[in-house]
């Protein structure tokens, strides 16, 4: 018996189903299921919450959730031969777990949540981490169908979610998830904790989606955002040249001075440049 429910502790789960932790997938699987409850607290509160979970592997933190009150888990996994696995939490959490063998990079949530809010709660797999978030973070129409995310990343690309002006991981990737979230890095876990273990730590990251972030077009800010961090050496007047326009007038159009450098520029500062590029292309048509 583990120490959250009556269900076999995860190692025996995963020596009963032959399961073992493939590279190619992105797997590492984290065992303790004290940090696997740490984390489904940190969606808290869980009570009457819909919780979209991918990759729950051999169903540590689904199993989590769960026992912590969630009433109803997606579970999205693309690897067929944790199934079984996922059907045996499923048995003794019967109508609370919902398993969808799939792809979540191409994943629809949407028949399945029926316009039902939900929280997104995952280790991700490393290997499609951060593009899954920028496909949730690029949601469209927002505020997005979720109204939380608690995931796991590595350290680094967790430092770079969170990231502001003048830190060194502010980038592209900051600019973008600070817009639209609110960030912050709650804890750490040593690659120890997992099966195989990484080479590297892991961060779980909290991001709330704002109600009414600063407004402008999405798109426009990416461009202006990869542009600028795209030669983040370089001063503004330089590496802005790629968008077509002066790079004085967008500079201007963010109050800042085109000999800065991308990473000195605030979140403010690039939604202004974003404004302003669309005037200028609306000008041109």
């Amino acid at each position: 018996m583990s120490a959250i429910d009556d269900l076999p502790p995860l190692r025996e789960v995963i020596r009963q189903h032959a399961l073992s932790a493939r590279k190619s997938l992105g797997q590492n699987f984290l065992l303790d299921l004290n940090l696997t409850a740490r984390i489904a607290r940190a969606a808290a509160p869980l009570d009457d919450s819909t919780i979209v979970e991918i990759g729950p592997g051999p169903g540590g933190l689904t199993r989590a959730l769960l026992a912590l009150g969630a009433r109803r888990v997606i579970a999205i996994e693309h690897d067929e031969r944790t199934i079984p696995a996922l059907q045996d939490i499923s048995a003794r959490y019967p109508g609370r777990l919902e398993i969808v063998h799939g792809d979540a990079m191409t994943f629809d949530p949407g028949p399945l949540l029926a316009g039902e809010r939900a929280k997104i709660v995952a280790n991700l797999p490393y290997n499609i981490a951060t593009q899954l978030l920028i496909n949730w973070l690029t949601t469209e129409p927002w505020p997005p169908w979720y109204d939380m995310m608690v995931l796991m990343f590595q350290r680094e690309v967790g430092e770079r979610i969170v990231a502001h002006e003048d830190e060194e991981a502010y980038g592209r990737l900051g600019v973008l998830a600070n817009w639209r979230c609110e960030t912050k890095i709650l804890f750490d876990i040593a690659p120890s904790a997992f099966v195989p273990p990484p080479k590297v730590t892991s961060s779980v990251v909290r991001l709330k989606p704002r109600a009414e972030p600063l407004r402008c077009d999405r798109r426009l800010l990416e461009q202006v955002a990869a542009s600028a961090f795209g030669q983040r050496r370089k001063m503004l007047r330089q590496s802005l040249k790629s968008l077509g326009v002066d790079p004085a007038r967008l500079a201007q159009a963010a109050g800042v001075d085109a000999t800065r450098r991308a990473e000195t520029i605030p979140i403010s500062g690039f939604v202004a440049m974003a404004r302003e590029l669309a005037d200028i292309r609306k000008q041109a048509e």
